[in-house]
């Protein structure tokens, strides 16, 4: 009977799923800009909560850019952008786009629409979150500004100014809040659903870059397998391709309920597992976040057959005084290691000098002084399982098993929900 199951879920993959055709949408489509040691993630519950609302996810897009290197690439970025925008005005028949940015990210968007007249003429609407404050509109396009937590002061002059002055600076992209404002900002009215639709079958696809500059990997390979609700392990491969260009993949129908890992293999070097909640609905945003083997935060992470190495990621951050993350039943979150000044959204978490022991009193300092980054000396064992169970501010738990790989050949990634 099992056998007929799995056999079952996997025909679901064998199904060619044709790409629906895109109409003159009754929405404008929209254009997301990341900031600092950001993607397209930053935007990814957003997007599925206006694709529950009837806006075509083919009409959602984020821009992407070398964030580190902003200062020197802000002309070929603009360029992007008006190549992007084109695109989109040619493909849906819409008169204009909405432009959406954070923090770094209103920084290279009030720029655009600065510089040109006819760049702010292709823009209907523009959202400013928490970012850049300005004396004008930028372009004089209709402006919503949406601030969290800092110097209430801050403003757009002219626009529709709002503060959320208990949310974190991530938060206000990801929170239903900034949703509800957003849309009603767009459209003119009430979103119809404030929370993401599921679906039963789903579309996944995205990109795997190198974090943070958001190149493409190349020269390896991605599989895709679906996972075990409860334990997440593999249960089938539902998908496997080289990665080449743009690091781009997919899409890939999923389903909308369960659990799929993403694994990075490239040759003589450590596979990548990317672990994720249901996604539930089609997802246009999905990132893969590595590192070139021997360069980056991953370098800098000891390794050994006795212990898995973790990282987690949240687009919203983790706070040492009122979150809770447990890793086997430790909670490992405190003010030391996730001082909410920090806006820590990235934790590493492994056994440091791999002498099984763990030491919270203070973070590592090489991961603590990346932005939006902490690291932690955790010892967790490498054997079948990791759990993960997180309490969310707004209330409720998320629990996530993974296989904890031993960290001497495989790095764990794994992605909790911001909702």
């Amino acid at each position: 009977m099992h056998r007929l199951v799995l056999l079952a879920l996997a025909a679901v993959f064998v199904v060619v799923v044709p790409s629906p055709a895109v109409a003159t949408p009754s929405h404008r489509p929209v254009v997301f800009v990341h900031g600092s040691a950001g993607s397209a993630q930053q935007f990814q519950t957003q997007a599925k909560r206006l694709a529950s609302n009837g806006y075509p996810i083919e009409i959602i897009e984020a821009h992407e850019y070398d964030s580190p290197n902003v200062a020197t690439l802000l002309p070929s970025i603009y360029a992007g952008l008006d190549e992007r925008i084109a695109r989109l005005l040619a493909s849906t028949g819409a008169d204009r786009v909405d432009l959406l940015a954070h923090s770094l990210g209103t920084f290279v968007s009030q720029g655009y629409l600065n510089s040109s007249p006819a760049r702010a003429a292709r823009v209907a609407h523009y959202v400013n979150l928490d970012g850049r404050p300005a004396t004008a509109l930028p372009g004089g396009v209709p402006t919503l500004a949406i601030w969290g937590e800092g110097d209430p002061a801050r403003t757009v002059a002219g626009a529709t100014n709002v503060s959320f002055p208990t949310q974190s600076h991530t938060q206000t992209v990801s929170s239903v809040e900034s949703f509800r404002e957003i849309f009603r900002f767009l459209t003119g009215r009430a979103p119809r659903v404030d929370r993401i639709v599921p679906q039963t079958i789903a579309r996944v696809s995205g990109r795997a870059v190198l974090f943070p500059s958001n190149v493409g990997v190349e020269g390896a390979t991605l599989v895709v397998y679906q996972v075990g609700s409860l334990t997440g392990h593999r249960l089938f491969p539902v998908h496997r391709a080289a990665l080449s260009g743009d690091g781009s993949f997919g899409p890939l129908p999923v389903l909308g309920s369960a659990r799929y890992e993403f694994a990075i293999e490239r040759p003589d070097a450590p596979t990548h597992h990317f672990y994720f909640q249901p996604f539930l609905r089609s997802d246009s945003f999905v990132r893969l976040l590595t590192s070139r083997p021997g360069e980056g935060l991953g370098a800098l992470v000891e390794t050994s057959d006795r212990h898995t190495a973790l990282t987690i990621s949240r687009q919203k951050e983790w706070w040492g005084g009122s979150d809770s993350l447990w890793l086997n039943g430790r909670q490992v979150l405190n003010e030391a290691n996730a001082p909410r000044t920090k806006r820590v959204i990235g934790i590493f978490a492994f056994d440091a000098a791999s002498d099984g022991v763990t030491d919270l009193t203070a973070p590592l300092p090489a991961f603590f002084s990346q932005t939006f980054m902490t690291g932690m000396d955790v010892f967790v064992p490498a054997g079948p399982l990791v759990s993960l169970v997180v309490r969310q501010r707004g209330g409720g738990y998320d629990i996530l098993n993974v296989p904890a790989w031993k960290s001497s050949e495989h790095r764990v990634s794994v992605n909790i929900d911001d909702f």
